[in-house]
């Protein structure tokens, strides 16, 4: 799993037919020090994540082993919004200060 922040929402009208239905974000990798890393990726919501979010995201055949997604051609799915990241003894990232 990786950790990534939701930058956006990803809007398809003509899709593969079993990914109807499925609401896909526009994650942005981080690093362990909670810094943004060039690097993007578009998953499947399973968890409800809003823009801004810190999120889980599983990729690769681990993606398709959450239930529901097992018959999707799906290579990222997000399966956690993060409350609190803590490197050792520094928080990185915390849900309820982001909002203050």
């Amino acid at each position: 799993m990786q950790i990534a922040k939701v930058r956006g929402n990803v809007v398809s009208t003509q899709k593969e037919p079993s990914l109807r239905g499925a609401k896909l974000l526009l994650l942005q990798l981080v690093d362990e020090e909670g810094n943004p890393l060039p690097k993007y990726e578009v998953a499947a919501d399973n968890v409800g994540a809003g823009v801004d979010e810190w999120v889980l995201v599983s990729c690769g055949s681990a993606a398709r082993i959450v239930q529901g997604n097992e018959q999707r051609p799906l290579d990222a799915v997000v399966v956690a919004i993060i409350d609190s990241v803590r490197v050792e003894d520094r928080l990185i990232y915390s849900k309820k200060d982001q909002y203050r």
